[in-house]
């Protein structure tokens, strides 16, 4: 892999990004890619999190700022991400880093392995690789997700959520030009639109430790479930021809 754009989504992210901006970076710098860039899409936060990507893009020229000065939701500003990447390869990852970059290499082995267009990160092929456990309402919850999105959309994956996914560009762009959601269920969409247009998509087990401070309520979270209802509809229409 030649060259790699990473989309980081962030809202009121001040205190996480310093220690997952300079574990990037140190990554980036290691694996010597030709070209790489990290892009990090501000949603509209209240807090210093636009300033401090600033500051830090002055010491880190591949670091840039994308910024909204309103609120739209992660699926929003991931797409936005996704359209405005640069390079070869493009992985977008969690703030919190919960899953390690690290971890990366496992998606690209995958990918040279079965030959796919790009890869998810897994939480459930491997619990055993789980550090830090959700509170079980949360890790039941999800599961029941999975189960309730693969009977409505026929995705063969066992977690879409996980936070870490690499896709190739043309794919990346191909799927954003598409999608519809800005909530949390456009992990969905996003595996939905790349298996309707032909693309291979291979899952993956990866590390995974919960953090504090999640940005997703009870309430978001249960409307999450009308997420997949929402993807055949939008199917049903068209929306992703």
């Amino acid at each position: 892999m030649a060259s790699l754009s990473i989309v980081i989504p962030a809202y009121n992210e001040e205190r996480r990004l310093p220690a997952t901006l300079k574990a990037v970076c140190g990554y980036l710098r290691i694996r010597h890619f030709d070209q790489s860039e990290v892009l990090v899409v501000d949603d509209g936060s209240r807090d210093g999190t636009a300033e401090f990507v600033r500051r830090f893009g002055v010491q880190q020229p591949a670091v840039r700022l994308l910024s909204n000065p309103e609120n739209h939701g992660k699926g929003y500003v991931v797409r936005q991400g996704l359209r405005e990447a640069r390079y070869e390869w493009v992985l977008f990852t969690d703030a919190d880093l919960s899953t390690p970059i690290e971890d990366l290499a496992r998606l690209e082995a995958a990918i040279a392995d079965s030959g796919a267009s790009g890869a998810l990160g897994s939480r459930a092929l491997n619990r055993k690789l789980i550090g830090t456990r959700q509170p079980l309402w949360r890790e039941f919850s999800g599961r029941f997700f999975n189960l309730v999105m693969r009977l409505i959309t026929g995705l063969p994956y066992h977690d879409t959520q996980c936070g870490f996914k690499l896709l190739r560009r043309d794919v990346a762009q191909a799927v954003a030009a598409r999608q519809r959601l800005d909530g949390f269920g456009f992990d969905v969409e996003i595996l939905f639109i790349a298996r309707r247009l032909g693309y291979r998509l291979q899952e993956v087990a990866v590390r995974w430790n919960n953090a504090e401070g999640t940005k997703v309520s009870i309430w978001r979270g249960l409307t999450a479930f009308l997420d997949p209802l929402r993807v055949r509809w939008n199917a049903l229409r068209g929306c992703y021809k």
